[in-house]
C-alpha cells in the first residue's frame, strides 16, 4: 500500500492522533530554521542573543533582534499544511499539537490545542512579577520594555539556551504523548532535548509515529512510516487521500 494511502487511513483509524512539530513544519512558511545550512544560528550567536546572560548584558539588543523577528513572522503566512491540519482539528481527526516552535502559527490558523514547549516570541513576560503581556499590547516606544504593573525588565516569554522548559507544560506534553495512539512527527530535528523524548514516549506507549522531514533525524530510527518531503508537500499529499477514502464512503 502507498505510504500516503497508508497514513490517510491511519488517520482516519485514530482514536488520539497528536501532531508534534519542529522548524522545518514553519519553513515551508518561508521562516527559517535554526539549524541547517541556511540556519538562524549560522548567522547569529546563540549565546549573544538567546541566553539570560546575554539578555542581563545587553536588553536593548536582545529586544531589539527579537523585535526584529517578530517583525518579519508578520509578514509570513501559515502554509497550507496548517489549513489541512486546521481541518483535520475541526474534524476532530486531530487531538492535540504539540510544538518546539515560537512563531504563533497555529494560534494564527486557528488551532486552539497547542502545547507551546518553547514559549511564544510575540508575548513577554515580567522577570520580577510574572506579568505576561502580548508585545503589542505594551509600550515598545523605548527599550527595554518595562513592566506596566511593577515596573521590573520584561523580557521575550520563550525559553533560551540554559534554561528549563516550564515543568508543567513538559508535564502536559509528556501526558499527551502518553495517550497518544498517532504521532506525526514533522520538521524537527530530534536532537533538542527533553522535547526529542516525546515520540520516543508516544512509541513506548504503543502509538503508531509517522515522521515527516526531508532528511533522517535520530527519529527516523523508531517512525513506523518515515515520508521525504516537506511538510506542507506532505501534508496536502495525505489530506488528498484522506479527502479520496472519506469520498469512497460516502458512495
Amino acid at each position: 500500500m502507498d505510504e500516503l494511502l497508508r497514513v490517510a487511513r491511519l488517520i482516519l483509524d485514530s482514536n488520539y492522533m497528536v501532531v508534534f512539530t519542529g522548524a522545518g513544519m514553519s519553513a515551508d512558511s518561508g521562516i527559517p530554521t535554526f539549524r541547517g545550512s541556511n540556519g538562524l544560528w549560522n548567522r547569529y550567536r546563540p549565546e549573544d542573543l538567546a541566553t539570560p546572560e546575554a539578555f542581563m548584558s545587553d536588553p536593548v539588543k536582545v529586544w531589539s533582534w527579537y523585535l526584529w523577528r517578530i517583525s518579519k513572522l508578520s509578514k509570513v503566512s501559515p502554509h497550507k499544511g496548517y489549513r489541512v491540519l486546521k481541518r483535520w482539528y475541526e474534524a476532530g481527526y486531530l487531538k492535540k499539537v504539540i510544538t518546539q516552535n515560537v512563531d504563533g502559527l497555529f494560534r494564527r490558523v486557528g488551532i486552539d490545542d497547542v502545547i507551546e514547549l518553547h514559549g511564544y516570541i510575540e508575548r513577554a513576560r515580567c522577570m520580577r512579577c510574572g506579568y505576561r503581556d502580548i508585545i503589542y499590547n505594551l509600550d515598545r516606544s523605548s527599550l527595554p520594555i518595562i513592566c506596566p504593573r511593577c515596573y521590573g525588565l520584561m523580557r521575550p516569554d520563550v525559553v533560551w539556551f540554559g534554561e528549563p522548559l516550564d515543568r508543567n507544560v513538559l508535564d502536559e506534553a509528556y501526558r499527551v504523548a502518553r495517550e497518544a495512539d498517532l504521532m506525526l512527527v514533522i520538521g524537527t530535528s530530534g536532537v533538542v532535548y527533553p522535547a526529542a523524548y516525546i515520540p520516543y514516549i508516544a512509541r513506548d506507549s504503543g502509538a503508531t509515529v509517522i515522521e515527516i522531514n526531508p532528511e533522517d533525524t535520530p527519529i527516523s530510527d523508531i517512525a513506523d512510516i518515515r515520508l521525504r518531503n516537506g511538510a506542507e508537500k506532505s501534508l496536502v499529499e495525505i489530506d488528498r487521500e484522506l479527502k479520496k477514502i472519506l469520498k469512497g464512503l460516502e458512495r
